[in-house]
């Protein structure tokens, strides 16, 4: 059988103990964060809350800044995708190659500073709003999707990539069809990765008018409401989790039925 992409007949077409690998592997989480969001729920139920407290903490506002802050996350990823991706294929093609340190030198620019003091010195120059927060966040995010990139396929057997030649594929095809679905795995770990750390930065974002869980936090600590605060750290911290579990699921999904 010639390696290729994973389709959608290979995954109806798993064996039932990969389905069940899966559910072994992959259960726990989705129970231990309901469990968590469950008690968190009933702890602030429990309590007499002021008048700022309800109106921070009420359904209609939390449901507000989580739905900001998963737009803020998984449009920063795609993007991060979209850019890291296509950046790290390039670099991988012999003409490119001796680029590869300077663009990851490039990337690591935006990790290596203080997150706030990178969303702040974008507002100076762009102004505040979600789309300066996008822009930072990117930056932040886009290395390890980068080097992961690069790195899968790199690893890639080289005798793999010579047989698909030797049987006729173009360099197109052998991309498509051998280097990228090996590499699957390695890719989506520093997607993870990004999904994550775009999570937790995105905390930041309220601090140039962006939104998301991040204005819960704030206002915890600015009010001392300690239910504001607390409640704006748990659902990060949640959101976070569920996402990497997310990648997770899927990481498993795409991986080639030979590599578990």
């Amino acid at each position: 059988m010639s390696v290729g992409t994973v389709g959608s007949g290979q995954l109806a077409d798993a064996p039932p103990s990969r389905w069940r690998g899966l559910l072994r592997r992959h259960a726990t989480m989705p129970l231990v964060l309901a469990a968590v969001l469950l008690a968190t729920y009933l702890w602030v139920s429990s309590l007499a809350l002021d008048d700022i407290e309800r109106r921070s903490l009420n359904a209609g506002q939390l449901f507000q800044v989580t739905r900001q802050h998963v737009s803020i996350s998984l449009i920063t990823t795609l993007l991060v995708v979209m850019i890291a991706v296509s950046a790290g294929v390039l670099l991988t093609r012999p003409a490119l190659r001796w680029l590869a340190p300077f663009i990851t030198a490039l990337a690591n620019i935006g990790q290596a500073m203080p997150a706030i003091g990178l969303l702040v010195l974008l507002s100076i120059w762009l102004g505040i709003g979600t789309g300066t927060a996008l822009i930072g966040l990117v930056a932040y995010a886009v290395l390890p999707v980068l080097r992961n990139t690069i790195a899968g396929i790199d690893q890639v057997d080289r005798h793999l990539i010579e047989a698909g030649r030797g049987i006729g594929m173009s360099p197109l095809a052998v991309l498509l069809r051998v280097e990228l679905p090996l590499a699957v795995p390695v890719i989506l770990a520093g997607v993870r990765t990004a999904l994550v750390l775009a999570v937790g930065v995105a905390t930041l974002a309220i601090f140039i008018d962006a939104g998301g869980l991040g204005g819960l936090i704030v206002t915890g600590i600015k009010l001392q409401r300690d239910p504001i605060l607390i409640t704006g750290a748990v659902l990060t911290a949640a959101l976070a989790l569920m996402l990497d579990w997310l990648g997770g699921v899927i990481a498993d999904l795409l991986r080639p039925p030979g590599l578990d």
